[in-house]
């Protein structure tokens, strides 16, 4: 699959907001910084699509970018930023859990984790619920430019270990800034579409 076209679609905190239902949807999720926006701007070939922020815990809104007409990815707000009011994370919550359980065209959720730490608990949390939902399988370990390649087999396995990954599970590492990794996950995005 080639990416050819992309734009914005709709931001959204609720489900009168979201775009009318009927496309299929692959989202994104995992902690503020994990470069979820990143990955979308380098699987679209635009380098401002969606926008990177130094800061973490920026995208507080459910963001709808439609992709070739044909389907749209899904970037939700990111999680485990500590400065954040409790307040504020509650209400992240209760607004993905609505959109994981309301959204007819959601096909799966790609879990991103940084390839140099451990998942956190808010991961283990996170994968858990995407399992719960049957969303789960597909696990990409980000900043893959950042450990040398010895460490990163080490790491990919930690990642399954905590993540408790099935056999069937994927993991892809990618680089946004060494370009790795995204023409995987486009395939694994494209089997995911044909399912």
């Amino acid at each position: 699959m080639k990416i050819t076209k992309s734009q914005l679609e709709a931001v959204a905190v609720k489900p009168s907001q979201y775009p009318s239902d009927g496309l299929p949807e692959v989202a994104f999720a995992g902690r503020s910084n994990v470069g979820k926006s990143s990955l979308l701007n380098l699987l679209t070939g635009r380098k401002k699509l969606a926008k990177v922020s130094g800061s973490p815990g920026k995208t507080r809104t459910i963001n709808f970018y439609l992709i070739n007409d044909a389907f749209r990815i899904v970037d939700l707000p990111g999680y485990g930023y500590a400065k954040t009011a409790k307040a504020v994370t509650d209400d992240w919550g209760k607004m993905m859990e609505t959109y994981f359980q309301k959204r007819e065209g959601l096909r799966r959720v790609i879990q991103l984790v940084d390839i140099r730490h451990k998942p956190t608990a808010q991961d283990v949390q996170m994968y858990d619920y995407l399992r719960y939902y049957g969303l789960s399988g597909l696990v990409v370990a980000t900043k893959a430019d950042k450990v040398s390649r010895s460490e990163m087999q080490k790491n990919l396995a930690l990642i399954r270990k905590t993540l408790s990954l099935t056999e069937e599970d994927r993991i892809i590492p990618v680089s946004s800034l060494k370009k790795t990794g995204w023409e995987q996950l486009l395939l694994e995005i494209e089997g995911i579409l044909e399912e």
